[in-house]
């Protein structure tokens, strides 16, 4: 059941799709990294069928690598509209996609998701779980974050650490933290105004909002797939089919 999106937050959101996915080949040789399928949906579907329950009416998704099946694909879609940011010429990362998509955001924040994310739920649906807790009077990002310990196919050493009241702050000097980013997101639209167009990563804006201490986490009630190589694809499945059975 599709909800409403709480007030403040656009009905349009971004879903990055242009990276190459150099990890997953040979698979993306053929196929951009959003088309793998996996348990029977590809990761982009997924991504944005999680979205349109969340109360999302339009995506904008950026386009880089194999762009024309990413647009074929999407094109089948009855549902939500789909606008294309087309980045074939020039690949932005995905602060420098998100700017280049920010004419569309109607509102003061918005959803951003990352087109390979995958997870499976345990509780509440998560996106919406996500926006509900969306403070703009206090936040300026929202990161939906995982436990590294109980996640699939993620072996780095995390990315943040996080305080009994949800704060986030950066892993910096320490050698591990329980926390990483699993590519979902609210922004605070403001937050892209004093940036340069071109290419830079999100990761500069994280900074931004950690050092003013408006950089926030929402737990994932859930287990998070780093689905990163083809042969995670294999143990994302079969996760996916143990939560079936």
């Amino acid at each position: 059941m599709n909800q409403r999106l709480p007030q403040g937050l656009s009905s349009t959101a971004m879903v990055l799709a242009a990276g190459l996915g150099t990890r997953m080949r040979p698979i993306t040789d053929h196929i951009p990294k959003p088309l793998v399928s996996v348990g029977g949906v590809t990761m982009l579907d997924f991504v944005i069928d999680r979205l349109v329950e969340a109360g999302v009416a339009r995506v904008a998704v950026n386009v880089h690598h194999l762009p024309d099946q990413i647009e074929t694909h999407l094109g089948a879609r009855s549902a939500p509209e789909v606008v294309i940011s087309d980045e074939r010429d020039r690949l932005l990362d995905s602060g420098g996609g998100a700017k280049k998509m920010l004419s569309l955001i109607d509102q003061p924040a918005f959803l951003l998701a990352n087109a390979d994310t995958l997870w499976i739920e345990h509780g509440a649906a998560v996106v919406p779980g996500l926006a509900s807790a969306w403070d703009a009077g206090s936040m300026d990002v929202l990161l939906l974050v995982a436990e590294t310990s109980r996640s699939l196919g993620f072996d780095g050493r995390g990315d943040f650490s996080m305080t009994p009241e949800m704060r986030l702050e950066r892993r910096g000097a320490r050698d591990a933290v329980p926390w990483a980013y699993a590519g979902v997101a609210i922004f605070a639209a403001h937050l892209f105004k004093d940036v340069p167009d071109g290419a830079f990563s999100l990761n500069r804006l994280f900074d931004v909002a950690a050092n003013s201490g408006r950089l926030y986490g929402y737990r994932l009630d859930g287990l998070w797939m780093h689905v990163g190589t083809p042969d995670a694809v294999h143990e994302a499945e079969a996760a996916i089919a143990r939560a079936r059975s």
